[in-house]
């Protein structure tokens, strides 16, 4: 088995957690939200933890270089909510070259492989905000391909009981909007070109986790999440992303994209079930 999957651990140790948990709210990506929730340098990535064991089977041999020269990674250092913890990944400098792939670690998930990334040129430099759900705290850490090699950067996070906290929805309303998948536009927050832009996706999905319990019967809900996005500007590749029972309900990413005058985003999604979906939808014009 390969993929994020394959580093899914045994659940049942999660199982003694806590029933009660408030409740979470979806909300879209702002800048001025990251920026308020977030610290860029007051917790680093720390010694302890999961990491060393993980490690082999994540990057097996690699032994990546510090990365925050060439990526800086924004996170809460403590989450206000830990279903939906937002991460932004921003390139500073475009000359240190383009980052081609990357994989997001979350070391004390049950599943730490929170998302595996491949990029298109389009998205050069890397400029990217997603949410995702932390367990326990934890290093969240990004290990990603440069022309220069492997690159590691990343935040510690204290949250808890990400993982098992109840969905927002009813599970029959959720059921009803999955797949459902919206795009919306803005101004791109430092405009070197006219060229440059900025868009958000959200897909509805209620990404159970396997660790949530049924809040009237209180059996576990079986594991269901989206396994696969992609995201085109005509036939160009903008990126893709294979995620985990890490990414959060209804999968928000905001990323920054050099526009090839192309009039449509084409967002395509799978599930874990076998559901695929897919929208053409257009660019709207930046306000």
């Amino acid at each position: 088995m390969s993929g994020p999957n394959r580093h899914t651990f045994a659940l049942s140790a999660l199982l003694a957690l806590p029933l009660s948990f408030p409740a979470t709210i979806v909300t879209c990506v702002t800048p001025a939200a990251a920026q308020t929730a977030a610290s860029t340098t007051g917790n680093p990535l720390i010694a302890e933890g999961s990491w060393e064991d993980l490690r082999g089977d994540i990057i097996g041999d690699i032994d990546p270089k510090p990365g925050d020269a060439i990526l800086s990674m924004t996170a809460p250092y403590r989450a206000h909510d830990a279903a939906t913890v937002p991460i932004e990944l921003k390139q500073g400098d475009p000359t240190t070259g383009m980052i081609s792939s990357a994989k997001l670690v979350i070391d004390e998930n049950p599943a730490p492989v929170a998302a595996e990334m491949t990029f298109g040129g389009a998205m050069h430099p890397l400029d990217m905000e997603l949410r995702v759900r932390v367990n326990q705290y934890s290093n969240v850490r990004l290990i990603a391909e440069t022309p220069g090699g492997p690159i590691m950067t990343g935040r510690f996070v204290k949250a808890s009981g990400g993982c098992s906290a109840p969905a927002t929805r009813d599970p029959q309303v959720a059921l009803s909007t999955m797949g459902e998948i919206r795009a919306k536009h803005f101004t791109p927050r430092q405009a070197s070109t006219s060229q440059r832009r900025e868009a958000q996706i959200m897909i509805r999905h209620p990404n159970y986790s396997g660790l949530q319990r049924d809040q009237i019967t209180q059996l576990f809900i079986a594991a269901h999440f989206v396994d696969h996005i992609e995201v085109r500007q005509g036939d160009d590749l903008l990126f893709t992303l294979d995620g985990g029972i890490s990414l959060s309900e209804n999968p928000v990413i905001r990323f920054a994209y050099t526009d090839n005058g192309t009039p449509d985003l084409t967002i395509r999604a799978t599930d874990t079930e076998g559901n695929s979906w897919e929208k053409t939808l257009p660019k709207e014009p930046a306000t």
